[in-house]
């Protein structure tokens, strides 16, 4: 069982910057992959960036990119999300998930909110104009 807590939410202007925190309480082993998603009011969740158990590959949305960097220390069982330029639309709730049984990704198929089998409770980001 792993349980995800993320950390490192709050309210920003446009333009500004956060980072987001992922500690996976399994401290038994790294191999697995992980992922940011978010939802925002209304709208279904959906896959904003990841990375693989090594940290050597990652992959991003298209809304993510050039703008996000995901990152992981597998020493600390922690994964950060860098966000930069923010914008409104990125308003929403920001969700840490763990594939130790899913499929392999490629930028081709990145991960899918059904591929992850462990989340955690969300943080919010709340981005003004």
């Amino acid at each position: 069982q792993v349980q995800p807590v993320e950390s490192g939410g709050g309210a920003v202007q446009a333009g500004g910057s956060l980072r987001l925190s992922c500690v996976a309480s399994d401290r038994t082993s790294t191999r697995y992959g992980m992922a940011w998603f978010r939802q925002a009011p209304g709208k279904e969740r959906e896959f904003v960036a990841a990375i693989n158990w090594s940290g050597s590959n990652t992959y991003y949305a298209d809304s993510a990119k050039g703008r996000c960097t995901i990152s992981r220390v597998n020493g600390k069982n922690t994964m950060y999300l860098q966000m930069n330029s923010l914008k409104p639309e990125d308003t929403a709730v920001y969700y840490c998930a763990v594939s130790v049984y899913g499929p392999a990704w490629s930028e081709d198929r990145p991960p899918g909110p059904n591929d992850m089998d462990y989340w955690g409770k969300g943080t919010l980001v709340t981005v003004s104009a």
